[in-house]
């Protein structure tokens, strides 16, 4: 499924292609983030007490209201960043299988490849190297270069461009949360939303993750098949 919003615009202009991590470069549906969502859990439950099903509520509005639970965490009660993504990250990586065919359709693409994710960067080398892509994008901006201002705040965007000096008005954005593609659509960037097929359903993953941009007019393309839509522009 490849999907074109009436407000869609071309991508031959693009010069930079900026690429979410996790649900994005690996399907969802090999719920890796299962892995993390469930240790997030239990980091909230031990800073907090709660039992289970309170710290995973709580946990989630953290992730919707403050763009990550870490930022949440970080806010109202004073949690180490360092400590959380050392401890929220400590997953089998295997899920993620080689994927020579994404590596390649990216590969291709005309201009600079970056990672741009709320993850850190020790992460996303884990699932780069996964994919057998460790070697094919100029940089990996993630949450502490960031300063733990996660997407969709508008910060976050602000010191990605201004690191590595890309103009969004020749660049695209894709991303699985429809919400953190507002920015870059208002920044002029192309913006694509990667999302499962139709009939994934997890019960780790709440509605709103899986919330499709259809008639969204910050949505200008929606893909459940990465590789054949890259391979358009390659």
């Amino acid at each position: 499924m490849n999907k074109i919003t009436p407000t869609t615009r071309s991508l031959d202009h693009v010069t930079d292609w900026i690429f979410d991590l996790d649900n994005t470069l690996y399907p969802r549906e090999c719920n890796l983030f299962a892995q993390i969502d469930t240790r997030i859990t239990h980091y909230v439950m031990g800073v907090t007490k709660l039992e289970f099903a309170a710290a995973r509520d709580l946990q989630k509005a953290y992730y919707r209201d403050h763009g990550t639970t870490l930022n949440g965490l970080m806010a109202l009660h004073d949690v180490d960043p360092d400590d959380y993504l050392a401890s929220v990250h400590a997953i089998d990586y295997s899920p993620v299988e080689s994927h020579p065919e994404l590596v390649a359709a990216i590969a291709s693409l005309p201009g600079r490849k970056f990672i741009f994710t709320n993850a850190d960067a020790g992460h996303a080398t884990s699932v780069l190297e996964r994919l057998g892509a460790g070697d094919i994008f100029e940089g990996i901006f993630d949450i502490r270069l960031a300063q733990f201002d996660p997407k969709p705040l508008p910060v976050a965007y602000e010191r990605f461009l201004d690191a590595h000096g890309v103009d969004p008005a020749r660049a695209v954005m894709f991303d699985d949360l429809e919400k953190n593609l507002k920015v870059p659509h208002d920044n002029g960037m192309v913006t694509v939303q990667v999302v499962a097929a139709k009939d994934f359903a997890h019960e780790q993953v709440d509605s709103w993750e899986l919330g499709r941009g259809d008639g969204q007019p910050h949505v200008h393309h929606i893909t459940d098949d990465l590789v054949a839509f890259l391979k358009r522009y390659g």
